[in-house]
């Protein structure tokens, strides 16, 4: 009795073995599945000993993660099973070997007998998840084993994977990947897919409830995440980019592609702290591609402005500058270096970023970039180059605001660039007649190149001006000066009745005004040399 007892409760043990086994494979292909390869590898690892079907799926996550080596070992291990024959074939085509993995590949396919699928079925799956095959073998062997008797919904994904890749293949896709979601009751891998070839082909509202419905039958799914966040990246819809992003890194094994995403993504969305303490993380991982410390250093060097790091951000930017390909480096990278330099306050330096930025920019609306630099040498008092950069905006965008076509003859006027302030001037008062500051820099700019007040040169700007503003015009001091110069020019001329104007209208506004007592003055002073030339005997004869 008692040894009876015994038995049975060995052979209990070795049925739960078996199932806990089944449920490992399980568990290990599904997160092979979900491209979780660390997870399937620390499911698959107990078994690939001496399972070939967990031996397999090893070896296939050694492939995702470059590691060929091992992806070697474990194929050839079971020599004989056709999943691990087909991985052989796999390795060859990483190695860009095309010929030899499809010689493999056609052995195995022919070894299947009237009856039998696998042999076919693996022969398709090496081509479909690499490079290099013929796409077209690997539909029509897997059709042949679908007709043969092969029903798992797996098949009907690959098949639709196959023809994904093909050119205008995606209503056979689609057809397969709808097969695989009907051939059992919730298959979340299937709607993944079908969210997919959705969202390629623009209709996110179906996207969206496919994606919603992977969610559903599996919430440990992360593809659904991972794909709305790569579909949000690339339309620029940044924040939902994140949103999908920090989802897919809580159910994903966060490797090493994982995070270079969720960087890139949280830089795109202006999470610039967060963006820098990840692309640090990456940083440390050894080896790492050139490639991929460039895009990181460019991810912290233009995150630091924006976590108080100036400094940090000069030495990462330019180290960025130096790896990447001068045709890879956008036009929007030196322009924000540029604006980095303006907050340092080295302006010549943002300059020459600046202009580096606009010839590589292939945009027709330069103006924002033109007016920040214009803005910034204004903020400096450095006024002749500001007037070169509002200029420069001028004549790239004749149709901007009246401020910039303002700007631009004041800083002319300014650095005492009077000719280029007159002619800027007459530009403004033709493109924006009704703007009064036109034709009072145009009659400042004048009344400099008039330094005797003998010309007149100003006095049409500024009556035109005075026409606009009126006599109670808020600026006194611009109504005196704009009075002075005429009352001036009209004495020079002398021009009495004019002039007898000019006055009354300055003495209005000021009984004291500087130019009204001068003129005055000198009038006096005409007037006394006049009467002593009256009161002077005549010479004699």
């Amino acid at each position: 009795m008692i040894a009876k007892i015994k038995k049975t409760v060995s052979v209990l043990a070795a049925v739960t073995m078996g199932i806990t086994a089944q449920a490992q494979l399980e568990s290990g292909i599904k997160m092979f599945n979900y491209h979780r390869w660390q997870s399937a590898q620390t499911a698959l690892l107990p078994l690939a000993a001496t399972d070939v079907r967990a031996n397999y799926y090893l070896g296939l996550t050694y492939l995702e993660l470059n590691d060929l080596g091992n992806a070697t070992v474990c194929f050839t291990k079971f020599p004989e099973d056709p999943a691990n024959i087909s991985g052989t074939a796999m390795v060859a085509f990483h190695q860009k070997d095309t010929s030899k993995a499809m010689h493999i590949l056609r052995d195995l396919a022919a070894k299947a007998k009237k009856k039998e699928f696998e042999q076919l079925r693996f022969a398709a799956e090496a081509i479909i998840r690499t490079q290099g095959g013929d796409y077209m073998q690997a539909i029509a062997w897997d059709s042949a084993a679908v007709k043969r008797g092969a029903k798992d919904p797996s098949i009907f994904i690959a098949l639709g994977d196959a023809f994904r890749k093909m050119p205008g293949g995606g209503g056979s896709a689609m057809d397969n990947y709808e097969h695989a979601r009907d051939a059992e009751t919730c298959n979340s891998l299937a709607y993944s897919r079908i969210g997919d070839l959705w969202f390629d082909a623009t209709n996110y509202k179906l996207a969206l409830e496919n994606y919603s419905k992977a969610k559903e039958c599996d919430a440990t799914n992360p593809l659904p995440y991972k794909a709305l966040a790569e579909a949000f990246q690339r339309s620029g819809r940044y924040d939902m980019a994140l949103a999908n992003i920090k989802e897919y890194m809580q159910k994903s094994d966060k490797s090493f592609n994982d995070k270079k995403l969720n960087a890139e993504i949280l830089f795109q969305s202006k999470n610039y702290c967060d963006a820098i303490t990840q692309a640090k993380e990456l940083m440390n991982v050894n080896p790492i591609p050139d490639s991929v410390k460039t895009e990181l250093y460019g991810i912290i060097g233009f995150s630091q402005p924006f976590c108080n790091d100036s400094l940090g951000a000069v030495d990462n930017i330019r180290k960025y500058f130096s790896m990447q390909k001068a045709a890879r480096i956008r036009s929007e990278a030196y322009i924000d270096f540029g604006k980095l330099w303006l907050r340092i306050g080295d302006l010549d330096s943002a300059g020459y970023y600046y202009n580096l930025g606009l010839n590589a920019d292939t945009s027709a609306d330069k103006t924002e970039i033109y007016r920040q630099m214009a803005e910034a040498f204004k903020s400096k008092k450095n006024y002749t180059k500001s007037a070169e950069w509002y200029n420069n905006l001028v004549k790239a965008n004749p149709e901007t605001q009246a401020a910039d076509y303002a700007w631009r003859s004041i800083m002319f006027y300014y650095c005492g660039d009077y000719v280029n302030g007159l002619s800027t001037s007459q530009a403004f008062m033709k493109k924006y007649p009704e703007q009064p500051s036109a034709y009072l820099y145009a009659a400042k700019s004048a009344a400099n190149i008039d330094s005797t007040d003998t010309s007149g040169l100003a006095v049409p700007f500024y009556e035109q001006w005075l026409a606009k503003v009126g006599p109670n015009y808020e600026k006194k001091n611009e109504l005196k000066s704009a009075y002075g110069y005429e009352l001036t020019f009209y004495f020079n001329k002398e021009d009495k009745e004019n002039m007898n104007i000019v006055k009354e209208k300055l003495r209005a506004l000021d009984p004291n005004d500087k130019y009204l007592k001068q003129i005055e003055d000198l009038e006096k002073e005409a007037a006394k040399q006049k009467a002593r030339a009256a009161q002077k005997p005549p010479a004699k004869k």
